[in-house]
């Protein structure tokens, strides 16, 4: 049943549907949930409810509690904070670390962990980086991305298009969205790899607006050291970078306190 569960995050899971599957009675199954759920409260890394009534069940929300998300993030700090990730224009490499499985699995975790109390439909983000970060947190949302490319591709079949200022190169930009991969009213989530002057960020602000959809929030892997104001208002980051008077480091972003406090 665990192994189920954690199959299909977010998902309402009949009691009856446990019972045939495994041929045991619904009495039964309530105990074994019952065991699943202080299990994941004790370890820290999920949410079980059950939901009493004919059309009642389990459903299982992937997340951190707070002490697992501060590990997390300072593993994750650790392995960012190295002078030569720094590249020209206060950019951080971090191609290794998004190719990473693991990380990918405790990224998607973390950023779902923030809207495990609330409606997302869809999570958003841009090519490239930003996708194996995005599939991460809509598998633990159980819900689907869709990608925001720079130029159409003829299978994308009719798209909206907005021009945006890229926030660090002051360039005007192209940024489109197939018409069939959201619709209005939408509860979107943007996540991206990095954050700098929040241009990226606007255009798929500006994007949504575009299609009468609704922005739940921003999430970003790391946030880059800016000078002047940024295009965007609220973010959330997991990692934040400094290359501030020659040196470099990397600590904690915002997440915790915006989560947790």
């Amino acid at each position: 049943m665990t192994r189920y569960l954690l199959e299909h995050p977010r998902e309402l899971v009949s009691l009856k549907f446990f019972g045939e599957r495994y041929g045991s009675a619904k009495s039964s199954i309530s105990e074994d949930l019952g065991i699943i759920r202080k299990t994941l409260q004790d370890w820290g890394v999920g949410k079980l409810e059950t939901l009493p009534g004919a059309s009642g069940g389990a459903r299982l929300t992937p997340m951190y509690s707070a002490d697992n998300a501060k590990m997390v993030i300072d593993q994750l700090v650790e392995k960012v904070d190295d002078e030569s990730r720094l590249l020209p224009g206060g950019y951080v490499y971090l191609s290794d670390l998004l190719g990473d499985p693991e990380v990918l699995r405790e990224i998607g975790r973390l950023i779902a962990t923030q809207y495990e109390a609330q409606d997302v439909d869809v999570v958003m983000t841009i090519e490239t980086k930003g996708i194996p970060l995005a599939q991460s947190v809509a598998m633990y949302l159980n819900r689907p991305f869709v990608i925001v490319r720079n130029s159409s591709h003829i299978t994308e079949g009719s798209t909206v298009s907005v021009n945006y200022v890229s926030g660090s190169s002051q360039r005007i930009k192209k940024m489109e969205l197939s018409r069939r991969t959201l619709k209005e009213g939408a509860n979107v989530v943007v996540v991206d790899d990095f954050l700098k002057g929040g241009g990226t960020l606007n255009g798929m602000k500006s994007l949504i607006d575009e299609f009468g959809a609704h922005l739940v929030g921003m999430n970003v892997f790391a946030e880059g050291q800016f000078e002047g104001e940024r295009l965007i208002g609220e973010c959330t980051s997991l990692i934040k970078v400094d290359s501030s008077d020659n040196q470099f480091s990397a600590k904690p972003g915002n997440y915790l306190a915006t989560v947790f406090d």
